[in-house]
């Protein structure tokens, strides 16, 4: 167990412990007043009689601590009983994906699913603003508290309500005795206002490297390897017959619509893994693709297909970087056949669980330090917080694959690793805003 770990414990045990004493000492001093109020009352005065038969003496003061005690157990029994009362009354259930999606399609199909989206964003709100309160309301009461048990307490209810943090507990984060802030951070939040700023401002920097031909063009003039890859885009029927090659719409993500043509009779798709024996084959695959809108238009690329192992015609696997101005956060490898797998590593080139595609983890092969800052050399030089810079393993070496601004699903991360990259992202933009101030020019980005 870390230092750090046992320290936040032995903090949590005198917080407990001391407010555990404070309550004891009150509730003896209560019962105390209790028994004189009962002492001077109507009935104890008209059972005068009766209390003559009880013990006298020592052992008069034995049975009235007795009663004191008996007092207090009832009185701990109550309380005890009333917290399981609310607990159970605000516990919810918790439902499995695929349980919550037929419930939805139930609802879809009778004709009462805005009915049902209205009450469940009505009892979310509701439950959230109670939630936050509620944390709160905890932290209210430590705030003239010593400087340990301030910080712990707060420490815990912003892990808690995160980027809703009240004022009070952001105005901690700037005295003498700092409160962290860290847990307020999120990537996905900071995601969500990115693409919220795209739509505002109708672009941003690093969406203008989303273009292939674009993207080839900044990194060729790093001398930086890049497959061959014609300008040109095709349609499906003038799509060339072509050997080693990799077929890509022309605006797309996610391996939708990405086939990899190793011969006219062994091709496969990516998304699938099915394997194609002819050339109709895979044109009837991609009238598929568009007439189920996996694919939006009738637009296709071609570039060299990259292999790690010619030989065994193993394809290159996708190593991905998520770089925040200069700093490598996460990198996904990935294999995709026989079938596709994931592995992620941190910055320092360690394995990790991030909570995404954790059912279709394998070990991987790892990068070389050497490419994790090629990828934080190349994220330095565009003015965005944050880019994913994707690459192909061949024989030897990374190839450029493309960058991808928005990837996909990134609210799929675990809180832990939410928080770690909201926090690289929240630092990645202080240094550009500080880079920008003091003129920084991005020559070779604004060349494109």
């Amino acid at each position: 167990m870390s230092e750090d770990k046992s320290y936040e414990e032995m903090i949590d045990q005198l917080i407990e412990k001391e407010a555990q004493l404070e309550y004891t000492k009150a509730s003896i001093t209560q019962t105390d007043k209790q028994i004189k109020k009962i002492m001077k009352s109507n009935t104890y005065q008209k059972t005068a009689s009766l209390r003559k038969l009880l013990p006298s003496g020592k052992e008069k003061d034995n049975y009235i601590t007795y009663l004191q005690e008996q007092l207090l157990h009832y009185q701990s029994e109550t309380v005890l009983l009333r917290e399981k009362l609310f607990e159970a009354e605000k516990a919810l259930k918790q439902y499995d994906y695929d349980s919550l999606w037929r419930y939805m399609k139930e609802k879809k199909d009778k004709g009462k699913i805005i009915t049902e989206l209205d009450k469940r964003i009505e009892q979310k709100r509701l439950a959230d603003h109670n939630f936050r309160n509620l944390l709160e309301a905890a932290a209210r009461q430590f705030q003239q508290e010593e400087t340990a048990f301030k910080q712990r307490i707060f420490t815990k209810v912003l892990a808690g309500v995160k980027e809703h943090a009240s004022e009070f507990m952001a105005r901690a984060g700037l005295t003498k005795d700092a409160i962290s802030l860290a847990d307020v951070a999120s990537y996905r939040s900071c995601m969500n206002m990115r693409v919220r700023q795209y739509q505002l401002l109708g672009t941003l920097p690093e969406y203008e490297l989303d273009d292939k031909q674009t993207a080839y063009r900044f990194i060729k003039k790093q001398s930086i390897r890049i497959p061959d890859s014609p300008e040109e885009i095709y349609t499906i029927e003038t799509l060339p017959e072509k050997e080693n090659i990799v077929i890509k719409p022309a605006e797309g993500a996610g391996g939708r619509g990405v086939y990899i043509v190793y011969a006219s009779s062994d091709i496969i798709s990516v998304k699938t893994g099915e394997k194609l024996s002819n050339w109709s084959l895979l044109k009837h695959r991609m009238e598929k693709d568009l007439l189920e809108n996996k694919v939006e238009q009738d637009a296709w690329r071609i570039e060299e297909l990259i292999l790690e192992d010619a030989a065994n015609k193993v394809s290159g696997r996708d190593v991905k970087f998520y770089c925040f101005y200069g700093k490598t956060g996460v990198i996904l490898e990935i294999i995709r056949t026989p079938e596709i797998k994931y592995c992620w590593w941190n910055g320092k080139g360690e394995r990790i669980q991030t909570g995404k595609y954790d059912d279709k983890a394998f070990e991987g092969l790892g990068v070389l330090q050497e490419e994790i800052e090629m990828a934080e050399r190349i994220s330095k030089m565009i003015p965005s917080p944050f880019m994913r810079i994707d690459f192909l393993r061949s024989e030897d070496g990374l190839v450029f694959g493309e960058f991808t601004p928005k990837p996909g699903n990134y609210d799929e991360f675990n809180d832990n690793i939410d928080t770690y990259l909201g926090n690289l992202f929240i630092e990645a933009q202080g240094k550009l805003d500080k880079d920008l101030l003091q003129g920084k020019s991005f020559e070779i980005f604004k060349e494109e």
